[in-house]
């Protein structure tokens, strides 16, 4: 067996760490998997069973910093490969990629581009393209830009895998805890970000709950939020939001939502939004770089304009697109019939992200026969 190490910054909440995990459980039975992190600090994904060895070389302020680290990651990943005999060398994320390509040795260098914000870095990405013996996009039009701007001839489109079999039975698993029994919740997963825009979902909710009295607003992730909890105040539908905090099963969650709400106006290949669809819930989603258009098509979900990247926490302040949004939500929920339209249309969807043709590109790259 070809022995592939993962190389991964840290394993708290977020996609591409998602991903990795992911990625070491599926090809556990084709290849002999290491992963190597750089911070072991709040873990958020099960590595029972995985072989994981953490560096102890978090990320740290300052130019000077920065750049040590960056030698002092490259020359221990360098001795890893070199003790291991590492064959393939598959980094997720600017910084892992980076010391990837430091790191040398005979390895195959397998760079991950897991969102279309690393794209604003076009010297990085050059060298990326230069350095790299595959690089692997996780959406269609991150890989046609690195094509066409940089003539990368190694670059190539790897969907996220998903389980759906899995999310089905984890949904299940336990009652979903929320402060409320009743109503119909609108639901969003992700870390505390300004990318995440939640800003104006918070905002748009206002206005649907106002319209919609019954309806809540639950938004899934790592983080404390005060601005939100703040925002959400000031609008006066603070009892009606739940900020959950981390979940390591967010399914249930997902599950007990009527609609999935992403309103990013950056992304790469969102989790979370195939995982709601797995679970039945339709989708609204801004149509943002990248993601949302290649899996919803117009057709298995609801695509609304990109929204502004500049946060405003002022509740007096609510914008036409987050009206605009507000509207296209209430005439959803309004609808029986597109609503049960969206449901099946999600599903069906999500079915095509199977990590059975993950694991066959995976295995073709690498010449890797599969069982």
């Amino acid at each position: 067996m070809k022995k592939m190490m993962l190389i991964v910054p840290a394993l708290h909440q977020g996609g591409f760490e998602k991903v990795c995990v992911a990625t070491a459980r599926l090809l556990q039975p084709y290849f002999q998997i290491q992963i190597v992190i750089f911070d072991s600090r709040e873990i958020a994904y099960d590595i029972r069973g995985l072989e994981v060895i953490d560096l102890h070389l978090a990320s740290r302020p300052g130019k000077f910093a920065k750049l040590w680290n960056v030698i002092r990651r490259a020359c221990k990943i360098h001795q890893l490969k070199k003790k291991e005999g590492t064959d393939i060398a598959y980094s997720f994320g600017p910084t892992a990629n980076i010391a990837n390509i430091v790191s040398g040795g005979k390895a195959e260098k397998w760079l991950g581009i897991r969102s279309y914000m690393d794209m604003d870095n076009r010297g990085q990405i050059k060298w990326f393209c230069k350095k790299a013996d595959r690089v692997i996009c996780c959406s269609e039009r991150i890989c046609r830009e690195v094509e066409e701007k940089y003539g990368c001839t190694r670059a190539v489109t790897l969907h996220n895998p998903f389980d759906m079999r899995e999310i089905e039975s984890l949904a299940g698993q336990e009652a979903a805890a929320l402060p409320w029994e009743e109503g119909r919740i609108l639901v969003s997963m992700g870390r505390e970000d300004s990318v995440k825009g939640f800003w104006h979902l918070l905002k748009s909710f206002a206005i649907i709950h106002e319209a919609l009295p019954d309806t809540k607003l639950m938004i899934i992730g790592q983080g404390e939020y005060v601005q939100y909890k703040e925002l959400a105040a000031g609008l006066g539908v603070e009892d009606a939001v739940c900020f959950t905090g981390l979940k390591k099963n967010p399914y249930p969650y997902l599950k007990r939502s009527s609609l999935y709400v992403l309103t990013s106006y950056n992304e790469g290949f969102p989790n979370a939004l195939v995982e709601a669809m797995a679970l039945g819930v339709p989708v609204v989603a801004t149509d943002c770089m990248t993601g949302p258009r290649e899996i919803l098509e117009e057709k298995y979900g609801i695509l609304v304009p990109n929204m502004s990247p500049d946060a405003d926490f002022s509740p007096q302040n609510i914008t036409e697109e987050e009206r605009r949004l507000a509207e296209k939500i209430i005439a959803l929920l309004k609808d029986e019939d597109r609503m049960t339209h969206y449901q099946e249309m999600a599903r069906k969807r999500a079915g095509d992200y199977t990590a059975e043709s993950y694991i066959a590109n995976m295995c073709s790259w690498a010449e890797t026969p599969i069982k």
